[in-house]
């Protein structure tokens, strides 16, 4: 079992920046892909981006790449995700997710019910 926490979250203006952080308990961390979803007022959870347990692959969004980028440090059992020039309609809860499998493609990744694992969500607020 895989408990996962974020943090990380809060106010920001519009074209900030800011960094999430979600650590994982367990061991074998560097075995697990980890993946990031939003979630805003009234929508569905939507996928942001995902990372391989060596770092060796990452899909994104297209709508988030070149803005959002994604890593983690296997030695601490953590994934970021860095968010640059923020807009207001990246106003969301922020999830991050994990299974004990490599990472395939986006389509595979951006696919909710692949995820084993989530955390209780950051919330994320881009102000004007």
């Amino acid at each position: 079992q895989v408990q996962l926490v974020e943090s990380g979250g809060g106010l920001v203006q519009a074209g900030g920046s800011l960094r999430l952080s979600c650590t994982a308990s367990g061991r074998s961390f560097g075995s697990y892909s980890m993946g990031w979803f939003r979630q805003a007022p009234g929508m569905e959870r939507e996928f942001v981006g995902c990372i391989s347990g060596g770092s060796t692959a990452e899909f994104y969004e297209d709508s988030m790449k070149g803005r959002f980028t994604i890593s983690r440090d296997n030695a601490k059992n953590t994934v970021f995700l860095q968010m640059n020039s923020l807009r207001t309609e990246d106003t969301a809860v922020y999830y991050c997710a994990a299974k004990a499998s490599y990472i395939l493609s986006t389509v595979v990744c951006g696919t909710m019910t692949w995820w084993d694992y989530w955390g209780q969500g950051t919330q994320v607020t881009v102000s004007s």
